[in-house]
């Protein structure tokens, strides 16, 4: 039976009541899992590639990830973060190196890796258009890395651009923390967060990942169970 390890930032992050409703990619990517295939999820709200190394969860995984498991590693938000040195990396030098990293922790422990582009904030201009984002350089190093290393990659960065493009502005409020009030808990009421997922943008973008393993074909695609 196959684990999926999940190393990653608050976008894949498993969330408890205190968060409630947001709800990481990780959280609900057993929905289109073959039912033998487990989720180890050790994605953390804030973390970078830096701080996840820094604060020993990468040796955790490599602690406990064996033979024919997957590592996917996704990454980018809190490294780009300038203001704090504790999670900036640079994208072409410190982030492709902390990736490099990642992947040396599978394919140590015969795993194997698999690098997903940063999911795309919902970041729409005041005329209705998709922006620009900030994951731009960050992407490009991450797939200069999968190319440098020979790993497969799943674009995710590029595939929620286009289904935010598709559903526009107002649809896709239902996909991130965009609370209204007398709903939500008190603590959460009114907040407006581009950032973060609620479930159904979870399901959304977990769907994008899936769709990037079953383009991958053999031992990813085989993870899934038939769902399109």
């Amino acid at each position: 039976m196959a684990t999926i390890y999940w190393a990653g930032d608050s976008t894949v992050q498993y969330n408890s009541i205190l968060t409630y409703p947001q709800t990481g990619i990780g959280q609900v990517f057993h929905l289109f899992l073959k039912p033998e295939v487990r989720v180890e999820n050790h994605a953390k709200n804030g973390r970078s590639t830096k701080s996840f190394i820094d604060e020993s969860r990468l040796t955790a995984i490599y602690d406990q990830i064996t033979e024919g498991d997957f590592l996917f590693i996704q990454f980018g938000h809190n490294d780009e973060k300038k203001e704090d040195p504790a999670r900036y990396t640079e994208p072409f030098s410190e982030y492709m190196a902390n990736l490099e990293k990642f992947v040396n922790v599978a394919r140590n422990k015969k795993a194997w890796p698999v690098l997903i582009t940063p999911l795309e904030r919902r970041c729409f201009t005041e005329d209705g258009h998709l922006g620009l984002g900030e994951h731009t350089d960050y992407v490009a190093a991450m797939k200069q890395t999968a190319e440098n290393l020979n790993v497969p990659l799943i674009d995710l960065y590029s595939a929620s651009r286009a289904e935010l493009r598709k559903a526009g502005v107002e649809k896709t409020k239902d996909w991130y923390m965009h609370l209204p009030a007398g709903i939500y808990p008190y603590h959460m009421e009114g907040l407006t967060d581009n950032t973060h997922l609620k479930y159904a943008g979870a399901v959304v973008f977990g769907g994008c990942i899936a769709r990037g393993l079953k383009e991958l074909g053999g031992i990813y695609s085989d993870l899934l169970m038939a769902w399109e």
